[in-house]
């Protein structure tokens, strides 16, 4: 199954200039992932235009979200959801856990998280949600299959200064919950230094999804 992921910044060629052709060329995407700050007119655009689920988290720039929240499109901001994606192989149901919002680095935002602050929401989860996956869970099955966040995991993808550093503890959640595929954004192809994809330590492919990328899985 073939996931488009997007991040950050619209694509002109998936949104303004969009046309027949492009659709039969994305026609087999089965999945749509954002990993935020993007227009909410933009997510309504693509799930309209590909008819699939699309799943996002909040970047650190989404406030309008508050007032306008994209429509028909599933928010996994602090909490785990379960999709049907269908693919020439037949119907897959994913789980897919995100966790929206960038650190910390001035005050007056909601979606922005001190290091204690994201580990306590990840806390939280740990308690409620991904206890009862968990104990449903069948033999040989994650509780989850890809993790979504806005923000990189430190040493993985971010940057040194205070706007784009990663969360520690998300290198914590992805040894403890080894989902295949961490799919984030935040860091931006232009700032230098960019990587979209790499494998965490636990096994887990990380894919920066700034601007878009389509990865089959």
């Amino acid at each position: 199954m073939k996931i488009l992921m997007i991040a950050d910044t619209e694509e002109r060629r998936l949104w303004d200039d969009w046309t027949e052709e492009t659709g039969e060329r994305l026609s087999d995407i089965g999945l749509i992932l954002s990993a935020g700050d993007l227009d909410a007119d933009y997510l309504e655009f693509l799930v309209t235009m590909l008819n699939v689920p699309l799943v996002y988290v909040r970047g650190n720039h989404d406030g309008d979200y508050d007032r306008k929240p994209p429509e028909g499109c599933i928010s996994a901001d602090g909490r785990v959801v379960e999709v049907s994606c269908d693919d020439a192989s037949g119907t897959r149901r994913i789980r897919i856990l995100g966790l929206g919002g960038s650190m910390r680095y001035r005050d007056g935002s909601e979606d922005m998280y001190t290091e204690d602050e994201m580990r306590r929401r990840i806390a939280g989860l740990r308690r409620t949600v991904l206890k009862d996956f968990a104990a449903g869970r069948l033999s040989g099955r994650r509780d989850t299959d890809i993790l979504l966040t806005h923000a990189p995991a430190k040493g993985c993808g971010d940057m040194d200064d205070p706007a784009h550093r990663g969360f520690e503890c998300f290198n914590r959640l992805l040894e403890r919950q080894k989902p295949a595929l961490h799919v984030y954004g935040h860091v931006h192809r232009e700032y230098g230094g960019f990587v979209r994809s790499m494998t965490h330590p636990s096994g887990t492919v990380q894919i920066n999804a700034s601007g878009c990328h389509i990865f089959e899985i």
